[in-house]
């Protein structure tokens, strides 16, 4: 029968064009998953750099803070000092005054 071969033909064209189809759609998510992987790598180069300044960041924000924390302990134990310094010679100036008062006293007994 002729029109057997007619619908052979049909489905072999319709199996090629559902090939292409599917080839397209194939190719169309081939194409998603590379512009995908593209801005996934775009996004993790910029967050290693993004991190990368953080940490830089960071560091030289934690230095700086224990480094102004050592100088406030530094210049608390130079204030120390310079009190004791002075109470020494107040307490000097005190024993040298009772000294004397005593001394005068005496003589004058």
């Amino acid at each position: 029968d002729p029109k057997e071969g007619i619908e052979g033909e049909g489905e072999g064209e319709h199996c090629v064009a559902a090939s292409e189809e599917t080839e397209l759609q194939i190719q169309r998510i081939l194409d998603k998953i590379n512009s995908f992987t593209q801005q996934v790598s775009e996004i993790l180069e910029a967050g290693k750099a993004l991190f990368k300044d953080l940490s830089t960041d960071f560091e030289e924000r934690l230095i700086s803070i224990h480094r102004e924390q050592v100088e406030k302990w530094e210049e608390e134990m130079k204030e120390i000092r310079a009190h004791d310094s002075a109470n020494e010679a107040a307490g000097s100036l005190l024993r040298n005054a009772q000294f004397h008062l005593f001394q005068n006293v005496h003589e004058d007994s």
